[in-house]
């Protein structure tokens, strides 16, 4: 088989296997049935307590006119029948059908969790030490933005708390051992003191933790017999609170843990409805530099079920984000299920303490470069930040240590670039002696010049390839940081997002390219790309070579310029000045390191001793013969 042949087959096979993939029924269409009826369950609670009034307010009505009651017995007739139909909707939740939605604060240094009666749920949370970026309080979400209920199956129908008013108590639950704890227990009671949901918050004086406990006293007679869980609902809309809201957007979605497992999430880019396959040990609502996640002291089972959507068109919210849990439940008369919310920075070494692994919400980039950021990158960035510098100039200092580090992979590059220099003239010999010869001789000629100068083609790749994972590390550190949100440096205002020099607004097909400004910090980094371009095709002596390559690499960095242009600042920083310590480096080095009349006459020198060839390269070499052979045969 020949190579088309070959490309043919992995086509035709690549199509079977897409189409496979395509046809088959997606997750969101298995989950969409139990989904729909979760949230229909929910929203239809309501309407199904003001219609069966509407129904008994009417056929009151009409019993008064055709018998002659008066105006003030048709009222008074009214109002039974609005009660009898609200104790067969509200059965023995009645009593917390009606209330005053009252608004309890429980706060520490940190934050401030408002907590309503009705529902018992959290409100909203203020995170204290934080601002938007125009300023204003830093609300993770609020009551208009947010929901949180328990549902579950009485054996008539089923019930949601969130319409239901909680009784606030004194905090049954204390966390022990803990100084400065502050506790708000609510309660939903059914019918009795002695029956009742509960929630209980605490919260200790320096921590972004919440502990979070739900209560099932007496209520093995009111959940419906065959009731193995009650779902626990939370969904809240994220607000817009970086200056970006396309970048926020796509740096916000869930992430989730199984219990045996590392944390997982949904793709950023994805809207996706995802049923959980396993024991549950937390969920996260991550935003850009925030999170709100609930962990289970034990486990969320199954059923339960995540949801992400963007919120379309909305300069308010980011994302609307979903999560149905399912609490075990064993009729017991008294259960608790324990809990925690997490309110706070997505900062490094907050989530770690945690030991929950909660900060692989940070996004440091895939396997080898995520490594290379928790063990190398941090561990410098969170140093250098104890001394209370400019982050600009801790970008500074960072870069120069790690090129300090990088300098003996720099050195190698540089040196094999000068030997591929030295060599250049005898190469432009035999690419002149063989130009009307088959390729594969003047390789063969090419190859066996490197031998015999003891130089290695491949040897300048290995230390580019080396240096590779902490570039494409910081690519993901620097925007990830909260560190750098809302720090200036120079004329830029934060260096977690793109700096502005000039906003011109929208223009056509130039905002889709370049965006609606010009990002100083940007443009240096391009610039000094292309310098660096410039000194690298000089120092490999390729300015002649290859001329279709060569402005492909010119291209290539003023391509990425758009991309950069709408990025974080500091990372366009970082890209500016490892590229200028870069250029000087190999400038010295080139200058006052490497002689090339030395290194010329000792690869002069090793021209003369024998070479030296590995059984594999004689393999190689063998290989390569029986392959002329067969096309000299194919030709006659």
């Amino acid at each position: 088989m020949d190579r088309n042949s070959i490309i043919g087959l992995l086509l035709i096979g690549g199509i079977l296997v897409g189409w496979l993939v395509l046809a088959q029924p997606s997750k969101e269409e298995l989950a969409k049935k139990q989904h729909q009826y979760e949230l229909d369950s929910i929203a239809k609670y309501d309407q199904t307590v003001k219609a069966k009034t509407n129904i008994a307010v009417t056929a009151a009505a009409k019993a008064s006119s055709t018998s002659g009651v008066s105006h003030d017995s048709t009222s008074v007739l009214s109002d039974s029948a609005k009660l009898m139909i609200s104790k067969q909707v509200y059965a023995d939740f009645i009593d917390a059908s009606k209330g005053e939605n009252k608004i309890i604060t429980i706060e520490n240094d940190l934050m401030k969790v408002n907590v309503s009666t009705k529902g018992g749920r959290i409100s909203s949370v203020e995170l204290k030490k934080y601002k938007t970026y125009d300023g204003k309080p830093l609300i993770l979400f609020d009551a208009d933005s947010s929901t949180q209920n328990i549902t579950f199956a009485s054996n008539s129908k089923t019930f949601s708390t969130d319409s239901l008013y909680f009784t606030p108590e004194g905090g049954s639950f204390a966390v022990s051992g803990e100084k400065d704890s502050k506790s708000l227990s609510m309660r939903l009671y059914a019918g009795s003191k002695a029956k009742y949901i509960e929630y209980v918050y605490s919260l200790t004086g320096n921590e972004y933790m919440m502990g979070f406990h739900l209560n099932m006293v007496g209520m093995q007679d009111i959940i419906q017999s065959n009731a193995k869980d009650v779902s626990l609902n939370w969904q809240m809309r994220t607000p817009v609170q970086e200056q970006h809201h396309q970048t926020q957007q796509m740096a916000s979605t869930i992430y989730y843990k199984y219990v045996e497992e590392d944390p997982d999430r949904i793709s950023e880019t994805s809207e996706e409805n995802l049923p959980m396959e396993s024991k549950v040990k937390w969920i996260g609502f991550k935003q850009q530099f925030f999170t709100s996640a609930i962990i289970a002291d034990a486990s969320f089972e199954k059923p339960s079920y995540i949801v992400t959507e963007n919120e379309k068109g909305s300069t308010k919210y980011v994302k609307n984000y979903l999560a149905s849990l399912s609490i075990p439940y064993n009729h017991k008369a008294n259960e608790t299920f324990g809990m925690r919310f997490y309110f706070g920075p997505n900062h490094y070494q907050t989530l770690k303490k945690y030991d929950i692994q909660l900060e692989y919400q940070i996004n440091l980039g895939w396997k080898i470069f995520g490594y290379v950021n928790r063990f190398l990158t941090i561990p410098i960035f969170n140093f250098l930040s104890g001394f209370n510098l400019n982050y600009g100039i801790i970008i500074l200092i960072l870069t120069l240590i790690l090129k300090l580090l990088l300098l003996p992979i720099a050195y190698r590059t540089v040196l094999s670039s000068a030997k591929m220099r030295v060599l250049k003239p005898e190469i432009d010999e035999l690419n002149e002696k063989f130009k009307d010869e088959d390729p594969m001789k003047k390789q063969q000629a090419t190859m066996a010049l490197y031998k015999k100068a003891g130089v290695n083609p491949m040897a300048g790749c290995i230390p580019v390839l080396l240096q590779m994972p902490i570039l494409i590390a910081l690519f993901s550190f620097f925007p990830a940081s909260i560190e750098l949100r809302q720090q200036g440096f120079l004329w830029a205002h934060d260096l977690s997002t793109y700096d502005s020099v000039w906003t011109y607004g929208y223009v056509p097909i130039i905002d889709s390219i370049y965006g609606d400004h010009v990002s100083l910090f940007a443009l240096l980094m391009t610039a000094s790309t292309l310098l660096y371009t410039w000194s690298n095709s000089q120092l490999m002596g390729t300015r002649n070579q290859m001329p279709g390559m060569k402005y492909m690499m010119y291209l290539m960095p003023i391509m990425f310029l758009g991309f950069l242009n709408s990025y974080s600042a500091g990372l366009s920083w970082y890209y500016f000045l490892a590229n200028m310590i870069t250029f000087g480096q190999t400038w010295v080095m080139q200058k006052f390191v490497i002689d090339s009349d030395a290194l010329h006459a000792k690869i002069q020198e090793n021209k003369k001793k024998p070479v030296k060839v590995s059984k594999f390269q004689q393999k190689l070499e063998q290989i390569t013969k029986d392959r002329q052979q067969q096309q000299g045969q194919k030709k006659k």
